[in-house]
Protein backbone atom coordinates (compact mmCIF):
# COMPACT_ATOMS: atom_id res chain seq x y z
CA UNK A 1 0.00 0.00 0.00
CA UNK A 2 1.21 3.52 -0.79
CA UNK A 3 2.67 5.51 2.09
CA UNK A 4 0.45 8.45 1.13
CA UNK A 5 -2.63 6.43 2.07
CA UNK A 6 -1.62 6.63 5.72
CA UNK A 7 -2.72 9.93 7.21
CA UNK A 8 0.15 9.94 9.72
CA UNK A 9 2.71 9.53 6.96
CA UNK A 10 1.24 12.51 5.13
CA UNK A 11 1.13 14.63 8.27
CA UNK A 12 4.69 13.61 9.10
CA UNK A 13 5.91 14.84 5.73
CA UNK A 14 4.09 18.13 6.21
CA UNK A 15 5.59 18.52 9.66
CA UNK A 16 9.11 17.88 8.36
CA UNK A 17 8.58 20.39 5.54
CA UNK A 18 7.40 23.07 7.97
CA UNK A 19 10.26 22.18 10.31
CA UNK A 20 12.83 22.65 7.55
CA UNK A 21 11.19 25.92 6.52
CA UNK A 22 11.41 27.29 10.07
CA UNK A 23 15.04 26.20 10.33
CA UNK A 24 15.80 27.91 7.03
CA UNK A 25 14.23 31.17 8.21
CA UNK A 26 16.26 31.10 11.42
CA UNK A 27 19.47 30.32 9.54
CA UNK A 28 18.95 33.28 7.21
CA UNK A 29 18.05 35.58 10.11
CA UNK A 30 21.10 34.56 12.15
CA UNK A 31 23.42 34.87 9.17
CA UNK A 32 22.16 38.35 8.27
CA UNK A 33 22.36 39.54 11.89
CA UNK A 34 25.91 38.15 12.16
CA UNK A 35 27.11 39.62 8.85
CA UNK A 36 25.78 43.05 9.85
CA UNK A 37 27.48 42.95 13.24
CA UNK A 38 30.75 41.54 11.94
CA UNK A 39 31.10 43.80 8.90
CA UNK A 40 29.91 47.26 9.99
CA UNK A 41 32.74 49.83 10.08
CA UNK A 42 35.24 47.09 9.36
CA UNK A 43 37.75 49.39 7.71
CA UNK A 44 37.33 52.33 10.08
CA UNK A 45 40.43 51.69 12.20
CA UNK A 46 44.03 50.78 11.45
CA UNK A 47 45.28 47.21 11.55
CA UNK A 48 46.49 45.90 14.88
CA UNK A 49 50.01 44.75 15.59
CA UNK A 50 50.63 41.03 15.80
CA UNK A 51 48.67 38.64 13.60
CA UNK A 52 46.73 41.31 11.70
CA UNK A 53 49.86 43.04 10.45
CA UNK A 54 51.51 39.72 9.58
CA UNK A 55 48.48 38.37 7.68
CA UNK A 56 48.22 41.63 5.74
CA UNK A 57 51.92 41.63 4.81
CA UNK A 58 51.97 38.01 3.67
CA UNK A 59 48.75 38.48 1.68
CA UNK A 60 50.10 41.62 -0.01
CA UNK A 61 53.30 39.86 -1.04
CA UNK A 62 51.24 37.05 -2.54
CA UNK A 63 49.10 39.67 -4.29
CA UNK A 64 52.16 41.50 -5.68
CA UNK A 65 54.03 38.38 -6.75
CA UNK A 66 54.32 37.93 -10.53
CA UNK A 67 52.43 35.13 -12.19
CA UNK A 68 54.20 31.80 -11.97
CA UNK A 69 56.27 32.77 -8.92
CA UNK A 70 54.56 30.16 -6.69
CA UNK A 71 54.21 32.74 -3.91
CA UNK A 72 50.85 31.16 -3.04
CA UNK A 73 52.69 27.94 -2.17
CA UNK A 74 55.84 29.44 -0.65
CA UNK A 75 54.65 32.59 1.16
CA UNK A 76 57.10 35.26 2.31
CA UNK A 77 57.13 37.98 4.96
CA UNK A 78 59.32 40.97 4.17
CA UNK A 79 60.91 38.94 1.40
CA UNK A 80 61.94 36.19 3.82
CA UNK A 81 60.36 32.69 3.84
CA UNK A 82 57.25 32.41 6.01
CA UNK A 83 56.57 28.67 6.45
CA UNK A 84 55.03 28.94 9.92
CA UNK A 85 51.38 28.71 8.82
CA UNK A 86 49.77 27.35 5.66
CA UNK A 87 48.53 30.28 3.58
CA UNK A 88 44.79 29.51 3.28
CA UNK A 89 43.70 32.68 5.07
CA UNK A 90 46.42 34.74 3.38
CA UNK A 91 45.25 33.51 -0.02
CA UNK A 92 41.68 34.58 0.75
CA UNK A 93 42.89 38.05 1.74
CA UNK A 94 45.10 38.28 -1.37
CA UNK A 95 42.10 37.33 -3.52
CA UNK A 96 40.07 40.17 -1.99
CA UNK A 97 43.03 42.49 -2.62
CA UNK A 98 42.66 41.67 -6.32
CA UNK A 99 38.98 42.65 -6.16
CA UNK A 100 38.93 45.63 -3.76
CA UNK A 101 42.53 46.80 -3.42
CA UNK A 102 44.81 46.79 -0.39
CA UNK A 103 43.07 48.38 2.60
CA UNK A 104 41.78 47.58 6.08
CA UNK A 105 38.34 46.47 4.90
CA UNK A 106 39.65 44.03 2.30
CA UNK A 107 42.13 42.67 4.86
CA UNK A 108 39.46 41.93 7.47
CA UNK A 109 36.42 40.93 5.44
CA UNK A 110 37.38 37.25 4.75
CA UNK A 111 37.85 36.46 8.44
CA UNK A 112 34.75 38.47 9.39
CA UNK A 113 32.49 36.60 6.95
CA UNK A 114 33.88 33.21 7.99
CA UNK A 115 33.31 34.02 11.66
CA UNK A 116 29.80 35.27 10.89
CA UNK A 117 29.06 31.89 9.29
CA UNK A 118 29.90 30.22 12.59
CA UNK A 119 26.68 31.65 14.11
CA UNK A 120 24.24 29.65 11.91
CA UNK A 121 26.62 26.70 12.16
CA UNK A 122 26.21 26.74 15.94
CA UNK A 123 22.43 26.78 15.43
CA UNK A 124 22.76 23.63 13.30
CA UNK A 125 24.84 21.97 16.01
CA UNK A 126 22.18 22.89 18.57
CA UNK A 127 19.45 21.38 16.40
CA UNK A 128 21.43 18.14 16.26
CA UNK A 129 21.86 17.68 20.01
CA UNK A 130 18.80 19.36 21.57
CA UNK A 131 15.16 18.39 21.23
CA UNK A 132 13.88 21.94 21.54
CA UNK A 133 14.57 24.43 18.77
CA UNK A 134 14.74 27.31 21.24
CA UNK A 135 17.86 25.88 22.85
CA UNK A 136 19.63 26.07 19.49
CA UNK A 137 18.28 29.59 18.90
CA UNK A 138 19.38 30.87 22.30
CA UNK A 139 22.79 29.22 21.97
CA UNK A 140 23.40 30.94 18.62
CA UNK A 141 22.15 34.31 19.93
CA UNK A 142 24.33 34.10 23.03
CA UNK A 143 27.35 33.26 20.90
CA UNK A 144 26.51 36.13 18.53
CA UNK A 145 26.33 38.64 21.40
CA UNK A 146 29.57 37.70 23.13
CA UNK A 147 31.97 40.64 22.99
CA UNK A 148 35.17 38.54 22.45
CA UNK A 149 33.57 36.64 19.58
CA UNK A 150 32.45 39.81 17.79
CA UNK A 151 35.60 41.82 18.42
CA UNK A 152 38.16 39.18 17.55
CA UNK A 153 36.05 37.69 14.79
CA UNK A 154 36.27 41.01 12.95
CA UNK A 155 40.06 41.05 13.01
CA UNK A 156 42.27 39.75 10.20
CA UNK A 157 43.52 36.82 12.25
CA UNK A 158 43.37 33.07 11.77
CA UNK A 159 41.28 32.12 14.79
CA UNK A 160 37.87 33.25 13.51
CA UNK A 161 38.22 30.98 10.49
CA UNK A 162 39.47 28.16 12.72
CA UNK A 163 36.31 28.41 14.86
CA UNK A 164 34.08 28.13 11.79
CA UNK A 165 35.98 25.11 10.47
CA UNK A 166 35.87 23.56 13.95
CA UNK A 167 32.08 23.89 13.92
CA UNK A 168 31.91 22.28 10.48
CA UNK A 169 33.91 19.37 11.85
CA UNK A 170 31.79 19.00 15.00
CA UNK A 171 28.51 19.27 13.08
CA UNK A 172 29.66 16.45 10.81
CA UNK A 173 30.76 14.45 13.88
CA UNK A 174 27.24 14.67 15.28
CA UNK A 175 25.56 13.77 12.00
CA UNK A 176 27.99 10.93 11.25
CA UNK A 177 26.52 9.02 14.20
CA UNK A 178 23.47 8.29 12.00
CA UNK A 179 24.94 8.77 8.52
CA UNK A 180 28.52 7.70 7.78
CA UNK A 181 28.66 9.91 4.71
CA UNK A 182 29.28 12.86 7.04
CA UNK A 183 32.63 11.33 8.01
CA UNK A 184 34.04 12.99 4.92
CA UNK A 185 32.87 16.32 6.34
CA UNK A 186 34.85 15.57 9.50
CA UNK A 187 37.99 15.14 7.44
CA UNK A 188 37.34 18.26 5.37
CA UNK A 189 36.70 20.35 8.49
CA UNK A 190 39.88 19.11 10.16
CA UNK A 191 41.82 19.63 6.94
CA UNK A 192 40.64 23.25 6.68
CA UNK A 193 41.72 23.82 10.28
CA UNK A 194 45.19 22.48 9.48
CA UNK A 195 45.39 24.57 6.30
CA UNK A 196 44.67 27.63 8.44
CA UNK A 197 46.33 27.02 11.79
CA UNK A 198 49.00 24.57 10.74
CA UNK A 199 49.71 21.07 11.94
CA UNK A 200 48.94 22.14 15.51
CA UNK A 201 45.32 22.26 14.38
CA UNK A 202 45.30 18.49 14.81
CA UNK A 203 45.01 19.18 18.54
CA UNK A 204 41.47 20.43 17.91
CA UNK A 205 40.68 17.04 16.46
CA UNK A 206 41.07 15.70 19.99
CA UNK A 207 37.72 17.33 20.83
CA UNK A 208 35.98 15.13 18.28
CA UNK A 209 37.90 11.99 19.27
CA UNK A 210 37.25 12.34 23.01
CA UNK A 211 33.56 13.10 22.41
CA UNK A 212 33.12 10.03 20.19
CA UNK A 213 35.07 7.91 22.69
CA UNK A 214 32.57 8.90 25.38
CA UNK A 215 29.36 9.10 23.34
CA UNK A 216 29.68 6.83 20.28
CA UNK A 217 32.82 4.67 20.60
CA UNK A 218 31.69 2.32 17.82
CA UNK A 219 32.32 5.10 15.29
CA UNK A 220 36.03 5.16 16.16
CA UNK A 221 36.34 1.59 14.92
CA UNK A 222 34.90 2.53 11.53
CA UNK A 223 37.65 2.50 8.90
CA UNK A 224 35.59 4.87 6.73
CA UNK A 225 36.02 7.60 9.37
CA UNK A 226 39.80 7.34 9.37
CA UNK A 227 40.00 7.18 5.58
CA UNK A 228 37.88 10.34 5.38
CA UNK A 229 40.10 12.09 7.94
CA UNK A 230 43.18 11.06 5.97
CA UNK A 231 41.69 12.48 2.77
CA UNK A 232 40.73 15.70 4.54
CA UNK A 233 44.15 16.46 6.02
CA UNK A 234 46.10 15.29 2.95
CA UNK A 235 46.32 18.81 1.41
CA UNK A 236 47.84 20.19 4.62
CA UNK A 237 50.47 17.43 4.71
CA UNK A 238 51.18 18.02 1.03
CA UNK A 239 51.84 21.70 1.79
CA UNK A 240 54.24 20.76 4.57
CA UNK A 241 55.92 18.27 2.26
CA UNK A 242 56.37 20.97 -0.39
CA UNK A 243 57.99 23.26 2.18
CA UNK A 244 60.34 20.50 3.31
CA UNK A 245 61.40 19.79 -0.25
CA UNK A 246 61.86 23.48 -1.00
CA UNK A 247 63.64 24.64 2.19
CA UNK A 248 65.15 21.39 3.41
CA UNK A 249 65.88 20.81 7.10
CA UNK A 250 65.78 24.57 7.73
CA UNK A 251 62.01 24.33 7.40
CA UNK A 252 61.78 21.87 10.32
CA UNK A 253 63.57 24.29 12.61
CA UNK A 254 61.57 27.31 11.46
CA UNK A 255 58.12 25.73 11.50
CA UNK A 256 58.31 23.23 14.36
CA UNK A 257 61.26 23.46 16.74
CA UNK A 258 61.26 27.18 17.53
CA UNK A 259 57.45 27.55 17.76
CA UNK A 260 57.27 24.48 19.99
CA UNK A 261 59.91 25.83 22.37
CA UNK A 262 58.23 29.23 22.48
CA UNK A 263 54.75 27.85 23.15
CA UNK A 264 55.05 24.64 25.14
CA UNK A 265 58.27 25.44 27.00
CA UNK A 266 57.06 28.77 28.27
CA UNK A 267 53.68 27.26 28.99
CA UNK A 268 55.15 24.71 31.38
CA UNK A 269 57.18 27.37 33.14
CA UNK A 270 54.39 29.89 33.72
CA UNK A 271 51.38 27.56 33.69
CA UNK A 272 49.68 29.08 36.72
CA UNK A 273 50.05 32.61 35.40
CA UNK A 274 48.69 31.60 32.00
CA UNK A 275 45.79 29.73 33.57
CA UNK A 276 44.79 32.84 35.46
CA UNK A 277 45.16 34.93 32.30
CA UNK A 278 42.68 32.80 30.35
CA UNK A 279 40.09 32.62 33.13
CA UNK A 280 40.47 36.34 33.70
CA UNK A 281 39.79 37.00 30.03
CA UNK A 282 36.52 35.06 30.21
CA UNK A 283 35.54 36.76 33.48
CA UNK A 284 36.12 40.25 32.06
CA UNK A 285 34.62 39.88 28.60
CA UNK A 286 31.78 37.33 28.75
CA UNK A 287 29.22 39.70 30.28
CA UNK A 288 26.26 39.65 30.66
CA UNK A 289 26.17 35.90 29.99
CA UNK A 290 28.77 35.21 32.67
CA UNK A 291 25.93 35.60 35.21
CA UNK A 292 24.44 32.31 34.01
CA UNK A 293 27.66 30.30 33.76
CA UNK A 294 27.59 28.66 37.25
CA UNK A 295 24.02 27.36 36.80
CA UNK A 296 24.78 26.37 33.19
CA UNK A 297 27.79 24.27 34.12
CA UNK A 298 25.87 22.65 36.96
CA UNK A 299 22.99 21.77 34.61
CA UNK A 300 25.49 20.37 32.13
CA UNK A 301 27.15 18.21 34.75
CA UNK A 302 23.81 16.91 36.05
CA UNK A 303 22.90 15.79 32.51
CA UNK A 304 26.32 14.35 31.66
CA UNK A 305 24.68 11.09 30.53
CA UNK A 306 23.11 12.98 27.59
CA UNK A 307 24.93 13.68 24.33
CA UNK A 308 24.61 17.45 24.50
CA UNK A 309 26.19 17.58 27.96
CA UNK A 310 28.98 15.24 26.89
CA UNK A 311 29.72 17.50 23.93
CA UNK A 312 29.81 20.64 26.07
CA UNK A 313 32.01 19.10 28.76
CA UNK A 314 34.44 17.66 26.22
CA UNK A 315 34.50 20.83 24.11
CA UNK A 316 35.28 23.11 27.05
CA UNK A 317 37.48 20.67 28.98
CA UNK A 318 39.69 19.48 26.12
CA UNK A 319 40.23 22.97 24.74
CA UNK A 320 41.14 24.31 28.17
CA UNK A 321 43.77 21.59 28.44
CA UNK A 322 45.12 22.58 25.01
CA UNK A 323 45.46 26.31 25.69
CA UNK A 324 46.74 25.88 29.24
CA UNK A 325 49.68 23.98 27.79
CA UNK A 326 50.57 26.84 25.46
CA UNK A 327 52.87 29.67 26.40
CA UNK A 328 51.42 32.48 24.28
CA UNK A 329 49.04 34.83 26.08
CA UNK A 330 46.76 36.05 23.30
CA UNK A 331 43.13 36.93 23.95
CA UNK A 332 41.82 35.42 20.72
CA UNK A 333 43.23 31.99 21.59
CA UNK A 334 40.06 31.55 23.66
CA UNK A 335 37.72 31.93 20.67
CA UNK A 336 37.14 28.17 20.12
CA UNK A 337 35.88 27.75 23.69
CA UNK A 338 32.95 30.15 23.35
CA UNK A 339 30.73 27.92 21.14
CA UNK A 340 30.82 25.16 23.77
CA UNK A 341 30.09 27.68 26.49
CA UNK A 342 27.20 29.12 24.44
CA UNK A 343 25.62 25.66 24.10
CA UNK A 344 25.65 25.24 27.88
CA UNK A 345 24.22 28.72 28.38
CA UNK A 346 21.51 28.07 25.78
CA UNK A 347 20.36 24.99 27.66
CA UNK A 348 20.20 26.94 30.93
CA UNK A 349 18.41 29.93 29.37
CA UNK A 350 15.72 27.62 27.92
CA UNK A 351 15.25 25.95 31.30
CA UNK A 352 14.85 29.41 32.83
CA UNK A 353 12.31 30.57 30.24
CA UNK A 354 10.22 27.41 30.70
CA UNK A 355 9.76 28.12 34.41
CA UNK A 356 6.26 29.21 35.51
CA UNK A 357 5.47 32.92 35.45
CA UNK A 358 6.51 34.91 38.53
CA UNK A 359 9.09 32.31 39.49
CA UNK A 360 11.83 33.88 41.59
CA UNK A 361 15.23 33.90 39.89
CA UNK A 362 18.59 33.66 41.70
CA UNK A 363 19.42 36.86 43.52
CA UNK A 364 22.89 36.81 41.96
CA UNK A 365 21.29 37.39 38.53
CA UNK A 366 19.33 40.41 39.69
CA UNK A 367 22.32 41.80 41.60
CA UNK A 368 24.61 41.31 38.61
CA UNK A 369 22.18 43.00 36.21
CA UNK A 370 21.76 45.88 38.66
CA UNK A 371 25.53 46.35 38.96
CA UNK A 372 25.91 46.39 35.17
CA UNK A 373 23.10 48.98 34.99
CA UNK A 374 24.96 51.14 37.50
CA UNK A 375 28.23 50.69 35.58
CA UNK A 376 26.53 51.69 32.33
CA UNK A 377 25.00 54.77 33.96
CA UNK A 378 28.35 55.75 35.47
CA UNK A 379 30.02 55.31 32.09
CA UNK A 380 27.42 57.49 30.38
CA UNK A 381 27.97 60.26 32.94
CA UNK A 382 31.76 59.91 32.74
CA UNK A 383 31.92 60.13 28.95
CA UNK A 384 29.56 63.12 28.89
CA UNK A 385 31.83 65.11 31.23
CA UNK A 386 34.92 67.06 30.25
CA UNK A 387 35.64 69.70 27.65
CA UNK A 388 35.17 67.25 24.72
CA UNK A 389 32.43 64.72 25.56
CA UNK A 390 32.72 61.35 23.85
CA UNK A 391 29.16 61.19 22.54
CA UNK A 392 29.46 57.77 20.93
CA UNK A 393 30.73 56.11 24.12
CA UNK A 394 28.07 57.98 26.08
CA UNK A 395 25.33 56.53 23.86
CA UNK A 396 26.78 53.01 24.12
CA UNK A 397 26.94 53.25 27.93
CA UNK A 398 23.37 54.56 28.02
CA UNK A 399 22.20 51.63 25.87
CA UNK A 400 23.92 49.18 28.24
CA UNK A 401 22.40 50.94 31.27
CA UNK A 402 18.88 50.88 29.80
CA UNK A 403 19.18 47.21 28.79
CA UNK A 404 20.43 46.05 32.18
CA UNK A 405 17.93 48.21 34.08
CA UNK A 406 14.94 46.80 32.22
CA UNK A 407 16.33 43.26 32.47
CA UNK A 408 16.85 43.64 36.24
CA UNK A 409 13.28 44.96 36.72
CA UNK A 410 11.71 42.09 34.77
CA UNK A 411 13.93 39.52 36.50
CA UNK A 412 12.93 40.91 39.88
CA UNK A 413 9.29 40.40 38.91
CA UNK A 414 9.97 36.83 37.84
CA UNK A 415 9.17 37.60 34.19
CA UNK A 416 11.17 35.57 31.68
CA UNK A 417 10.95 38.42 29.17
CA UNK A 418 14.12 39.78 30.74
CA UNK A 419 16.06 37.29 28.61
CA UNK A 420 14.72 38.73 25.34
CA UNK A 421 15.59 42.22 26.58
CA UNK A 422 19.13 41.00 27.22
CA UNK A 423 19.46 39.59 23.71
CA UNK A 424 18.20 42.67 21.88
CA UNK A 425 19.88 45.19 24.16
CA UNK A 426 23.25 43.45 24.02
CA UNK A 427 23.08 43.14 20.24
CA UNK A 428 22.23 46.83 19.80
CA UNK A 429 24.97 47.86 22.26
CA UNK A 430 27.55 45.78 20.37
CA UNK A 431 26.37 47.20 17.04
CA UNK A 432 26.79 50.73 18.38
CA UNK A 433 30.29 49.86 19.64
CA UNK A 434 31.35 48.38 16.31
CA UNK A 435 30.17 51.53 14.49
CA UNK A 436 32.75 53.54 16.47
CA UNK A 437 36.54 53.39 16.26
CA UNK A 438 36.84 52.19 19.86
CA UNK A 439 36.24 48.51 19.15
CA UNK A 440 40.01 48.03 18.70
CA UNK A 441 40.99 49.81 21.88
CA UNK A 442 44.49 48.27 21.94
CA UNK A 443 45.56 50.76 19.26
CA UNK A 444 45.93 53.32 22.02
CA UNK A 445 48.68 51.30 23.70
CA UNK A 446 51.34 52.69 21.34
CA UNK A 447 51.78 55.53 18.87
CA UNK A 448 49.53 55.64 15.77
CA UNK A 449 51.24 53.84 12.92
CA UNK A 450 49.49 55.36 9.90
CA UNK A 451 50.83 58.95 10.29
CA UNK A 452 54.35 57.65 10.96
CA UNK A 453 54.14 55.26 8.00
CA UNK A 454 52.91 58.08 5.75
CA UNK A 455 55.86 60.21 6.85
CA UNK A 456 58.27 57.39 6.01
CA UNK A 457 56.70 56.85 2.58
CA UNK A 458 56.80 60.54 1.71
CA UNK A 459 60.26 61.20 3.11
CA UNK A 460 62.32 58.45 1.56
CA UNK A 461 60.57 55.91 -0.66
CA UNK A 462 63.78 54.10 -1.59
CA UNK A 463 65.12 52.83 1.75
CA UNK A 464 63.80 49.40 2.78
CA UNK A 465 65.53 48.85 6.17
CA UNK A 466 64.94 51.20 9.10
CA UNK A 467 66.00 50.76 12.73
CA UNK A 468 63.86 52.10 15.55
CA UNK A 469 64.27 52.84 19.23
CA UNK A 470 60.79 51.46 19.91
CA UNK A 471 61.21 48.36 22.09
CA UNK A 472 59.30 45.82 20.00
CA UNK A 473 58.44 45.08 16.40
CA UNK A 474 55.19 46.46 14.98
CA UNK A 475 54.00 44.42 11.97
CA UNK A 476 51.28 46.99 11.26
CA UNK A 477 53.97 49.67 10.82
CA UNK A 478 55.88 47.36 8.50
CA UNK A 479 52.69 46.88 6.48
CA UNK A 480 51.72 50.53 6.17
CA UNK A 481 55.27 51.77 5.53
CA UNK A 482 56.06 48.85 3.21
CA UNK A 483 59.43 48.51 4.92
CA UNK A 484 61.14 46.47 7.58
CA UNK A 485 61.26 48.46 10.82
CA UNK A 486 63.66 46.65 13.16
CA UNK A 487 63.80 47.40 16.93
CA UNK A 488 67.28 48.12 18.30
CA UNK A 489 68.78 49.20 21.61
CA UNK A 490 70.53 52.54 21.97
CA UNK A 491 73.90 50.77 21.91
CA UNK A 492 73.00 49.00 18.68
CA UNK A 493 71.81 52.25 17.15
CA UNK A 494 75.12 53.93 17.98
CA UNK A 495 77.03 51.03 16.41
CA UNK A 496 74.91 51.11 13.24
CA UNK A 497 75.34 54.89 13.01
CA UNK A 498 79.14 54.74 13.07
CA UNK A 499 79.87 51.46 11.30
CA UNK A 500 76.95 50.55 9.03
CA UNK A 501 77.14 53.32 6.50
CA UNK A 502 73.97 55.16 5.48
CA UNK A 503 71.61 53.87 8.20
CA UNK A 504 68.10 55.18 8.75
CA UNK A 505 66.66 55.51 12.26
CA UNK A 506 63.11 56.03 13.48
CA UNK A 507 63.54 57.43 16.99
CA UNK A 508 61.58 59.48 19.50
CA UNK A 509 62.75 62.66 21.20
CA UNK A 510 64.23 60.98 24.29
CA UNK A 511 66.29 58.55 22.20
CA UNK A 512 67.39 61.41 19.96
CA UNK A 513 68.75 63.33 22.95
CA UNK A 514 70.35 60.25 24.51
CA UNK A 515 72.23 59.20 21.39
CA UNK A 516 73.85 62.59 20.73
CA UNK A 517 74.57 61.76 17.12
CA UNK A 518 76.62 64.01 14.87
CA UNK A 519 75.95 65.02 11.26
CA UNK A 520 72.23 64.29 11.58
CA UNK A 521 69.81 64.85 8.74
CA UNK A 522 66.15 64.88 9.80
CA UNK A 523 64.12 63.48 6.92
CA UNK A 524 60.66 63.72 8.48
CA UNK A 525 58.69 63.94 11.73
CA UNK A 526 55.29 62.63 12.83
CA UNK A 527 53.59 61.82 16.15
CA UNK A 528 56.78 62.64 18.11
CA UNK A 529 58.97 60.36 15.96
CA UNK A 530 61.82 61.43 13.71
CA UNK A 531 63.21 59.67 10.67
CA UNK A 532 66.91 60.51 10.52
CA UNK A 533 70.06 59.52 8.65
CA UNK A 534 73.62 60.77 8.35
CA UNK A 535 74.10 63.99 6.42
CA UNK A 536 76.91 63.21 3.98
CA UNK A 537 77.41 66.93 3.22
CA UNK A 538 78.38 67.62 6.83
CA UNK A 539 80.89 64.79 7.18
Amino acid sequence: MQEGSFIWGHLGKQHRTVDRLIDGVWLIFLLLAAVLLFSVNLGGVALRDGDEGIVAQVAREIFRAPAGSMAWLYPTLGGEPYPYKPPLMHLLVAWVYHLKGVNEWSTRIPGAILTACSVPLLYCIGREIFRQRWVAIYSALIYLTMLPVVRHGRLAILDGAVVSFLMVMMLCVLRSRRDLRYCLGIGIGLGLICLTQGIFGLLLGAIAVVFLLWDTPRLLTCYYLWIAIGIGILPAFCWYGAQLLHYGHTFLKMAFINPTINQIGIGLKDNFQLSWFHFQEIALCAWPWLLFVPQSLRLTWENRNLSWAKLVLVWIGVYLVIILGMGSKLHWYLLPIYPGLALALGAQITETENLPLLTSYPRSWIAGLSLMALAGSAGSIFFSAGATPKTDLQVISAAVALTMTLAAIYAERGDGQFLKILFWGTYISLLLLMKTNYWVWELGNAYPVKPVASMILQANPSVKQIYTSFPYSRPSLDFYSDRKITPATLGELEYYWHYKGQSYFLINESAYKSLRLNSVKIIGQAEGWKLITRDSKRL
